[in-house]
């Protein structure tokens, strides 16, 4: 069952499944962070509330959430193919994992932050500390913790998706139990690439909790 092409070939989709994970997710926070922390500020509680911006944010943020990962990645083929020239492979599948997780991450960092502690926010705005200073030093510091276990949810989030775009030729550890294990009946390599997908989520949620776990200042 496990010859050395079999072997070869799970290698390969576990480095390109990696490869497709970390980029969204860079790719994501890059987007989503920025977004989260301005629903957080723009709210009708925050530090500078602004009801255009939060509604404006919280719909774009609210119908890209709803639209299912592979509609998704089929409807913006023409944007993939414009941005990598083409909308097979792992590089391509970047572009819709990016376009998916970025408003789950916001929510996910909007919901970190909103954790925070109002009163120490209000310290420091009673210290004159500047609405950038609040989010750099109060705000992102406070809610660390919370947000490394997001991105844990958000790295194995990714890593799911990534397996569904081996449906459209994405690549990966999905589209060999596409192609092998559902194509050509080969079971044993689907119940291979799923135990494989199953211990990386494991290993990259222990790695994000312990972490987690350490950066809370709030442990005795």
């Amino acid at each position: 069952m496990l010859d050395n092409a079999t072997i070869q070939m799970l290698l390969v989709g576990i480095g390109e499944s990696l490869y497709m994970t970390l980029f969204s997710a860079i790719f994501s926070y890059i987007i989503g962070l920025p977004l989260g922390i301005l629903l957080v500020i723009s709210a009708k509680d925050g530090i500078r509330p602004n009801a255009p911006v939060y509604k404006t944010l919280d719909i774009i943020v609210n119908i890209t959430r709803s639209i299912p990962f592979l509609i998704l990645m089929v409807m913006i083929i023409p944007v993939t193919r414009a941005i990598v020239g083409t909308s097979l492979g792992s590089t391509a599948a970047i572009v819709p994992l990016t376009f998916s997780a970025a408003p789950f991450i916001a929510r996910m960092v909007e919901s970190s932050l909103m954790e925070v502690d109002k009163g120490v926010i209000e310290a420091a705005h009673s210290m004159g500390a500047s609405n950038w200073q609040i989010i750099k030093k109060v705000l992102i510091p406070e809610a660390f913790p919370s947000l490394i276990n997001g991105a844990t949810i958000a790295f194995a989030t990714i890593l799911g998706y990534s397996a569904i775009a081996g449906f459209v030729g994405g690549g990966g550890l999905g589209a060999i139990a596409v192609n092998y294990g559902y194509y050509r009946y080969q079971t044993d390599i689907m119940l291979i690439t799923v135990a494989l997908l199953v211990v990386l989520v494991q290993i990259f949620q222990e790695i994000g909790m312990r972490f987690a776990s350490r950066s809370d200042k709030r442990k005795f």
